[in-house]
């Protein structure tokens, strides 16, 4: 698994009860606390009936006030439901984002998946890595769980029973 460079100052050990095959690492960053690993749990994205994605290979990235995304594989994701489209963003964090349109059968879902080709250094391994709005597709699951999806529209959160709200997205959230 790759490492995830951090200033010695900057680089905690985290024990936590999580299914991850690397040691975490906590980013403080002007008040913004990112957690990222590696991890071994089971991700299965659906749409429409079809699963676009299946991984033990994914990282996972925390940030304050949010639930985790979830970076799959490229390799792990189904062969031609992406396509590329011309929405993006830019995380201060990660750097900037493309987004994909998910495919599966007749159902389209137009910028419901992004990854990062050129992340920031500290987030290198999560190179091309896809990220899925659990809002967008017809289910998420992470080790069988399904995942509810962070409230509002713009993050991409999966909530499991293994985390705990408040999260940023929901009403009176705005300004966290």
């Amino acid at each position: 698994m790759a490492e995830f460079p951090a200033p010695e100052a900057t680089r905690v050990s985290v024990s936590a009860n999580v299914p991850v095959t690397a040691t975490l690492l906590v980013y403080a960053l002007f008040g913004l606390v990112a957690v990222t690993g590696a991890l071994t749990a089971h991700l299965v994205v659906v749409l429409n009936g079809v699963t676009v994605a299946d991984t033990t290979r994914a990282y996972r990235v925390l940030e304050t006030s949010h639930p985790p995304n979830y970076y799959i594989p490229p390799d792990d994701v189904a062969p031609d439901v992406l396509t590329p489209s011309a929405g993006g963003s830019f995380c201060e964090w990660k750097g900037r984002a493309h987004y994909f349109t998910v495919r599966a059968g007749e159902r389209t879902e137009a910028d419901a998946a992004w990854a990062y080709a050129t992340p920031s250094p500290a987030f290198a391994p999560l190179r091309d890595h896809v990220a899925f709005y659990a809002h967008r597709m017809d289910a998420c699951y992470v080790d069988d769980e399904l995942v509810v999806p962070q409230p509002g529209g713009f993050y991409g959160g999966w909530i499991t029973s293994q985390v705990v709200g408040p999260f940023k997205g929901g009403p009176g959230s705005r300004g966290w």
